[in-house]
């Protein structure tokens, strides 16, 4: 019920659901040889930091997806602090992350 009465009050005052992906978010970034998206999450009036990391591993794309608990009051910072997080998870990680040869997995 909660979530219907949330969902009629964002038809009527412009806003989006609850956790709606925000749009388009820049290009993608290099860093090595994988390719970052930033893609973070509107939540109410925020944006929860989220994201891709892919890798072309011979004929596949191989696709690590993360989400993070932080929240920004805006895209831009979301989508700087996104970029940075997954520089971090692919240093961190290393040639592990792509290791298993899984096509899709969240880290």
């Amino acid at each position: 019920m909660a979530s219907f009465l949330s969902n009629l009050f964002s038809m009527f005052s412009g806003g989006k659901a609850v956790s709606e992906a925000a749009g388009p978010s820049g290009e993608p970034q290099l860093y090595g040889d994988c390719t970052i998206y930033a893609e973070p999450r509107k939540e109410g009036s925020q944006y929860r930091l989220a994201g891709r990391i892919e890798k072309k591993v011979g004929d596949e794309v191989l696709v690590r997806n993360f989400i993070r608990a932080d929240l920004f009051s805006s895209s831009d910072d979301a989508i700087e602090c996104t970029v940075r997080k997954a520089h971090q998870i692919i240093d961190q990680h290393g040639p592990s992350l792509f290791g298993d040869g899984e096509k899709l997995r969240q880290v």
